[in-house]
């Protein structure tokens, strides 16, 4: 009994890690099963390692060695193989960063980055974390949990993390969840960030919003922008800067981010408060959909795209052209976008690559101040939602164009 559970063990394993090495794409009702197996396999594989050697050495120490064990053995030691490549990809993207930031930013960009605010940014990771990959609590940050920002219930609140010690006038880095649009909550997603950049000094805000079925677009990007309005109006009460608000989010939060980002001046988004200044500084958007209309007919095969239409938009591009095309970040682009450092994994199997590098072209051909682009190998939708190496190698990459373009925006003020 006990060699027929190692046969599976070793078999599912071995399955679990080769999604992890290739990339899965045209899948149609497979894409789910895919994208959740290759996450785990992916953005966990130290952990997946590490048990992966303890079942074998058991296995070694307790089993026979008849046929069947022989096979487990081999299927195992195959996917250990697998495994440590995949770890080894991890790790790598730190180079993958440093060369992103140093191409889109300059060699030397680090010297831009005053003295005092430099000092606690780091390009070493450390492997603590990754044995916890759930736990994300950093010492001296709180959070403050479910402040209202408008009228639509749970949906329209936001948290705050922030330092534990008292501040004025630091940077503000806002967050949305993703989610397909239909799904997600503030507490669940960016947990690892969004605790590191507290304890970096800033001051963080995650935000929930309305969601589809129920809810019909524009209403999300109408609440990431009351948001915005509500953060500028009131987060100087929190220590916060309300003059530089930096914007984030994943997948569906990546697309509403950018949405944000590029649109500051789309006053029909912002009903009953149309006044309010939604600008924002900078734009860190990771594996988001830029396009909606797919006019490059990148997702051709990809047939995710109508259900998601279908809860999303409630109308066909065919019978509302102008309203898919506003709802495209990239329609948006222009040479007055604000900084963006655009990250995506190679094997995503959700979004594609081919999305966010059209999307970078867009940004960078209409004369963007400011593009960087990280596109990190093998890694997959949403890889940043537990503590890993790659995740790591992340969290500095991000804190050092955080702060980068902070003070970019702070020499820019005072000239």
């Amino acid at each position: 009994m006990l060699d027929i559970v190692y046969l599976l063990f070793a078999f599912f394993t071995v399955i679990a890690t080769l999604t992890a090495l290739v990339r899965g794409r045209a899948l149609g009702w497979l894409v789910p099963l895919w994208f959740l197996t290759s996450l785990v396999a992916t953005e966990l594989a130290l952990p997946l390692l590490l048990l992966e050697l303890l079942v074998l050495l058991t296995a070694v120490a307790f089993l026979g060695s008849d046929t069947l064990v022989f096979l487990s053995h081999f299927l195992l030691m195959l996917s250990i193989l697998g495994s440590v490549f995949v770890l080894r990809r991890h790790i790598d993207s730190g180079s993958t960063f440093e060369r992103a930031l140093r191409t889109g930013l300059g060699v030397d960009f680090e010297s831009g980055i005053p003295l005092s605010r430099r000092m606690p940014l780091s390009h070493q990771i450390n492997s603590n974390a990754w044995f916890h990959p759930t736990r994300f609590q950093r010492p001296g940050v709180r959070v403050e949990r479910d402040i209202a920002y408008g009228p639509a219930g749970k949906r329209n609140l936001l948290d705050i993390y922030l330092p534990a010690r008292d501040g004025q006038h630091r940077p503000v880095l806002l967050h949305v969840h993703g989610g397909a649009w239909v799904m997600g909550h503030k507490a669940e997603q960016a947990q690892p960030l969004l605790h590191h950049m507290a304890a970096l000094g800033w001051v963080c805000v995650s935000i929930n919003y309305r969601l589809s079925p129920r809810a019909t677009f524009p209403d999300h990007i109408v609440d990431v922008k009351r948001s915005i309005a509500w953060t500028r109006q009131h987060i100087s009460g929190y220590g916060g800067d309300p003059r530089f608000i930096a914007i984030t989010g994943g997948s569906a939060g990546g697309h509403l981010a950018s949405l944000a980002a590029l649109s500051a001046g789309a006053n029909d988004w912002q009903p009953g408060f149309e006044a309010a200044d939604t600008s924002i500084q900078a734009a860190m958007p990771l594996y988001g959909c830029y396009d909606l209309c797919d006019r490059h007919e990148i997702r051709y095969r990809n047939r995710i795209d109508g259900p998601v239409g279908r809860a999303l938009m409630k109308v066909s591009k065919e019978a509302s052209p102008q309203l898919w095309d506003r709802a495209s970040p990239i329609s948006w682009v222009s040479e007055e976008a604000p900084p963006f450092f655009v990250i995506q994994g190679s094997h995503d199997t959700l979004i594609w690559v081919e999305e966010a590098r059209r999307f970078v072209a867009e940004l960078s051909s209409a004369g963007s101040p400011s593009v960087v682009y990280a596109e990190l190998e093998g890694a997959q939708h949403a890889f940043d939602l537990v503590h890993s190496p790659r995740t790591s190698h992340f969290l500095n990459a991000a804190a050092l164009w955080l702060e980068w373009a902070h003070a970019d925006w702070c020499a820019r003020a005072a000239e």
